[in-house]
């Protein structure tokens, strides 16, 4: 299906206004009559240049998301440097062969490790040794910042 340029337009619109890739495919759905999958609406933005952006983030030079271990939700004015007790999650522009999504994680004892999710669903941590292993509370904390990031980025 070929959109027309007016509908490219409404895309691109939706896009810099903060739409997820949700809301545009439910857009598309309920003001242009167009039902697309979600892939399929995925491949759209891309072939469109579109970037998809968070309407509550800030533009930063490095597009992280940090949390206290504590669980607590990040303050909008939290810089990228590495709070105490805090996990900094950042998303791969590219992905790594295999993944789904993938990215690398530092936790509070400072250690940067890489992450990925595959197309099973299945995450793997690798530090830069065979033996490191964060703190279960550094943990629980990526996995929350993990589930913020890919649900900010329509995954």
């Amino acid at each position: 299906m070929e959109l027309q340029e007016e509908q490219k337009a409404k895309v691109r619109a939706w896009a810099a206004e903060g739409c997820g890739l949700s809301e545009i495919q439910r857009r598309m759905s309920e003001e242009l009559g167009i039902t697309m999958t979600f892939m399929d609406v995925r491949f759209l933005v891309l072939d469109l240049g579109v970037e998809i952006k968070d309407r509550h983030e800030e533009p930063k030079e490095k597009t992280a998301l940090q949390a206290d271990v504590a669980g607590e939700e990040p303050d909008a004015s939290m810089n990228d440097s590495i709070a105490p007790g805090g996990v900094t999650v950042d998303v791969d522009r590219v992905m790594k062969p295999g993944a789904l999504v993938s990215g690398s994680a530092v936790f509070s004892d400072g250690v940067e490790a890489t992450w990925m999710l595959d197309q099973m669903g299945r995450l793997a941590l690798l530090g830069p040794t065979p033996e490191y292993r964060p703190s279960p509370e550094d943990i629980q904390a990526f996995q929350q910042v993990l589930q913020q990031e890919l649900a900010k980025r329509g995954y």
